[in-house]
């Protein structure tokens, strides 16, 4: 079915929890709280995501969503072990967060257009006017969020180095 290998299912199914824990934490905090248990379940999915696309990556860019996800993950979980950088881990561990559930949409909402529905795909060129302003569109999500979100955490006396929710 949509043309996914067996372990493009495990890559599918393992990330696909981290799309409603992103957004319920967002609505819930207004940013992804690692030191939760949504937090720590959405970095064990966003884990199984970016690890499993480097077994069904078939294009360069994958390689590069992939390490660079996995990155920021380890970066924005880590960062709030650093008690030395204060208010600045908060905002690095906002900002770094908030870009792996960009690079996790961005090629969810590309594959689901090019399979859906199966068969008869929306999109067939990455090139389609649709699959750019879909992108284009998670491009100014991403915008308009991190810009809230610093805004939030500056006006915000939660920003204590080490204090958690």
């Amino acid at each position: 079915m949509f043309g996914i290998s067996p372990i493009g299912w495990v890559h599918t199914l393992g990330s696909l929890p981290a799309i409603p824990l992103a957004l319920y934490m967002f609505v819930r905090d207004g940013r992804i709280v690692p030191r939760s248990t949504a937090g720590i379940v959405y970095f064990v999915s966003m884990l199984i995501g970016a690890a499993t696309v480097f077994l069904v990556a078939h294009q360069p860019v994958s390689y590069v969503i992939g390490a660079s996800t996995i990155a920021l993950l380890v970066a924005g979980y880590g960062v709030g072990r650093l008690h030395w950088l204060g208010r600045t881990g908060r905002f690095i561990e906002t900002v770094c967060l908030s870009l792996t559930v960009f690079l996790l949409m961005v090629p969810t909402v590309t594959e689901t257009l090019r399979r859906v529905p199966d068969g008869h795909p929306l999109v067939t060129d990455l090139k389609s006017p649709l699959l750019l302003g879909a992108q284009g569109s998670l491009l100014v999500m991403l915008i308009i969020g991190l810009t809230a979100q610093i805004i939030y955490l500056r006006r915000s006396g939660r920003v204590a180095a080490g204090q958690s929710y």
